[in-house]
């Protein structure tokens, strides 16, 4: 009797059962789905048996079971699998396919107990540390799977696929880190700060940003050289970025080390101009150039009395460019000068007339200055002040103010008279005082108002 084409198909179908329950039972592979099937894991890495290896009954297991899991079948992909490894307990491969199995019932921490056993045979091994990488990532570890997918690329730069979830990871992992890293900055927590820093930086080490806010938390923690060092590396990677220019001059500020702050502060000025900066900028010049004084100079304001020499130093100091606009064509013959600390600022004042040298050709660097000494230099300074803001000096220059112990004849009246109408030297009780010893504290005063008057608008 004729079978009828269904009856055919059912008895080959129930043959084809008949063959694979056969092999099942003899130990060979059990028979995959026959018709193609669209992969269940696409993204599963199949773990590719090494070379010495092809041909072996424990190869043919583990290919039958990545078809079964690829079907979704995980019960039979699980018992071809096992069936290799009976057969070839060192077989790696197929203990990568049992935890790539686990993964797909969403047994992560059984898959990563597979992937951890077939590393073990091969460290380097990239379907099992692929996959270990998914699994920890179920499991909300993305600074542990990214080091894995790291490490199976650094295996093979081939799993081109594993790129983009590297770079989306990075991308995750570093803001995790930003995050907590400004957190702990603005709490306080300096070490913890540092520390998520550097782990943003090695997800993320062309991020010019992470190196200046790491800088930033460096100085405040104290480190002075990890400051420099990471807010150079900002600077390298974007030579555009004032922001890190500002805290490498933080940096030497913290130091003291006026000049370097100054010339930091400048490169970032360059880039993004401030009126805030243009005066930093010219605090610290001001401060180096101080810091370069010798004593005699920095102990000025704390003198009880003051020399000729040091006077000379302050004038030159603060009223240099005035003094550069107003020297004669030739210098004075002066002998005792060249010696003086304050030799360069001797020469500048009496250049311009300010101070003056006496006539057996001697400066008197160590001589004190009195209050009629100090209201001759000042009444000098006012004339090259009035002789460039004439309208400026009209309101002091020919002031008559009456002193109780100095009369309109006396030879510094008129001195005496400038000085104090121009409200840069005073009285006391009505009294000039031409003859009392100057101290520091009033020369830097006096000196700092004609400075004013000279730099007025």
């Amino acid at each position: 009797m004729r079978l009828r084409f269904a009856d055919r198909g059912r008895a080959a179908g129930a043959l084809a059962l008949a063959i694979a329950l056969l092999l099942a039972g003899c130990g060979g592979p059990r028979v995959p789905p026959a018709a193609p099937v669209v992969p269940k894991f696409p993204d599963f890495i199949f773990p590719a048996p090494p070379a010495n290896a092809s041909g072996t009954g424990a190869v043919a297991h583990q290919q039958t079971g990545w078809q079964f899991l690829q079907a979704g079948d995980t019960h039979s992909a699980d018992k071809e699998f096992s069936a290799a490894l009976k057969q070839s307990p060192d077989f790696y491969p197929a203990e990568t396919a049992l935890g790539y199995s686990a993964l797909a019932r969403k047994d992560a921490a059984g898959a990563i107990g597979h992937f951890d056993k077939a590393l073990s045979r091969n460290a380097a091994y990239a379907p099992a540390l692929a996959g270990k990488g998914d699994a920890l990532l179920s499991q909300n570890h993305p600074d542990l799977a990214l080091r894995a997918f790291q490490a199976a690329l650094a295996a093979d730069p081939t799993l081109q696929a594993l790129r983009s979830r590297v770079d989306v990871l990075k991308f995750r992992t570093a803001q995790q880190d930003i995050t907590a890293a400004r957190k702990a900055a603005e709490e306080g927590r300096l070490d913890e700060a540092r520390k998520d820093y550097q782990e943003a930086i090695a997800a993320s080490p062309e991020s010019a940003f992470l190196y200046r806010e790491l800088a930033a938390v460096d100085n405040k923690a104290g480190d002075a050289a990890a400051a420099l060092t990471h807010a150079e590396q900002a600077v390298k990677l974007d030579p555009n970025d004032a922001r890190s220019q500002t805290v490498i001059a933080q940096v030497y500020e913290a130091q003291h080390q006026w000049a370097k702050a100054a010339d930091a502060y400048a490169a970032a000025n360059s880039l993004e101009p401030s009126e805030a900066l243009s005066t930093k900028i010219d605090e610290l010049r001001e401060r180096a150039a101080f810091d370069s004084m010798p004593d005699e100079y920095k102990t000025i304001g704390q003198a009880a009395t003051i020399t000729r020499a040091q006077l000379a130093a302050l004038i030159g100091v603060h009223l240099e460019n005035l003094l550069r606009r107003s020297r004669a064509a030739s210098a004075p013959v002066i002998t005792d000068a060249r010696s003086s600390w304050a030799a360069p600022w001797i020469l500048s004042v009496t250049r311009a007339g300010v101070m003056d040298v006496f006539p057996n050709h001697t400066f008197q660097p160590n001589a004190i200055v009195r209050r009629g000494d100090l209201a001759h230099a000042v009444s000098q300074v006012l004339a090259h002040i009035a002789a460039e803001k004439p309208k400026t000096a009209a309101k002091w220059m020919d002031g008559r103010p009456r002193f109780t112990d100095v009369s309109p004849g006396h030879l510094s009246y008129p001195a005496a008279a400038r000085a104090v109408s121009s409200g840069v030297m005073q009285t006391v009780d009505g009294a000039f005082q031409l003859a009392r010893p100057v101290t520091g504290a009033e020369a830097v005063q006096v000196v700092d108002r004609l400075e004013a008057l000279a730099t007025s608008k």
